[in-house]
């Protein structure tokens, strides 16, 4: 098949670009490289069948033309990590929906199935764990800009479920949950990358908060496998699923099992959440997902744990990393 990617040189984006092309398709990834990295795909330009093109989907004309020539399309460009969204709520809003917006209308204009990623984010304030894809969404108040996202995510939502429900466009919703591994950065603020970069060097692990908030961290292979399924999945279509990991872990043993699996001699340090991202900032305690509805769909199951996400994490960082930087505290 044809397929188009949208944010392919991003980090889930140019992992989905790997499997799909390594299944024979023929893969156009577009990307404006605002926050995906050329190097994420430089491995892929030799390929054949592969096509790089660097421009946004903002660009309508250009997003038309693309759009009517492929078969499938991973609509994976959107604005990334906290530290971006508390920084620059506005591309973040912009980038979103608008982008979201092109890439709909197009789908819809020339039938094509689509994939629309979300995030756990819009669960919000919520405290029903684990999290349902049926659930209500609690948001904050709209002068804490980290529900910016939130919103803008669940706005695409709805718009998606829109047009499946007005033309029956086959369209997916993905609600995703900390996916990490390698490509991974931790510039914006993501805290795998963050924490293993750290122990790593034997610098100061830095927690935002008292550490006792959890997560629950999935391996990018696993979440690509189920979005791919998914696409493919009619009972799919019309329907938001999550997808992630459901083993839950606090941040601050997270921090120590970087630690332990690196064999780092890292202290832990604690960081106030507004010393991090300015006034305007609020976390949430848990973040656990359901996956029952992506099980009984598409046979989605997790396969790797939390010491295979921080051991893959750890061997690319060190595979980039200067002698002299590693364990440079010692």
């Amino acid at each position: 098949m044809k397929i188009l990617i949208t944010g392919g040189a991003g980090f889930v984006g140019s992992h989905l670009a790997d499997k799909l092309i390594g299944e024979g398709h023929q893969i156009t990834v577009i990307d404006d490289l605002s926050t995906g990295r050329y190097s994420n795909i430089a491995h892929l330009e030799d390929k054949p069948g592969f096509r790089l093109i660097i421009d946004t989907v903002l660009n309508a004309a250009l997003m038309e033309e693309l759009i009517r020539e492929t078969d499938r399309v991973y609509h994976m460009a959107s604005a990334v990590g906290v530290r971006l969204i508390m920084e620059q709520p506005v591309k973040t809003i912009e980038t979103i929906f608008h982008g979201t917006d092109v890439v709909l209308g197009r789908c819809a204009k020339f039938r094509k199935r689509v994939l629309i990623p979300s995030t756990s984010e819009v669960y919000g304030k919520g405290i029903s764990v684990p999290f349902r894809e049926e659930d209500d969404l609690l948001t904050g108040a709209t002068d804490k800009h980290r529900w910016a996202y939130a919103c803008a995510k669940t706005l695409d939502e709805f718009l998606a479920l829109a047009h499946y429900k007005e033309t029956r466009l086959p369209v997916v919703v993905a609600r995703l949950f900390n996916t990490v591994g390698p490509r991974q950065t931790g510039q914006y603020g993501m805290v795998v990358p963050r924490f293993v970069e750290a122990a790593l060097k034997n610098e100061p692990i830095e927690v935002h908060g008292d550490g006792t908030q959890s997560r629950c961290f999935g391996h990018v292979s696993d979440v690509v496998n189920g979005l791919s399924t998914a696409l493919e999945t009619p009972a799919c279509f019309g329907q938001v699923v999550n997808f992630g990991s459901d083993a839950e872990v606090s941040i601050n043993d997270l921090a120590k099992r970087a630690i332990e699996l690196t064999k780092s001699t890292s202290e832990i340090r604690y960081l106030a959440y507004d010393q991090v991202y300015g006034d305007g900032f609020e976390d949430m305690q848990r973040r656990v997902p359901s996956l029952e509805k992506a099980l009984r769909l598409t046979g989605y199951k997790p396969t790797k744990s939390l010491d295979d996400i921080i051991n893959d994490v750890a061997a690319e960082l060190r595979s980039d990393m200067p002698e002299s930087k590693l364990h440079a505290g010692k």
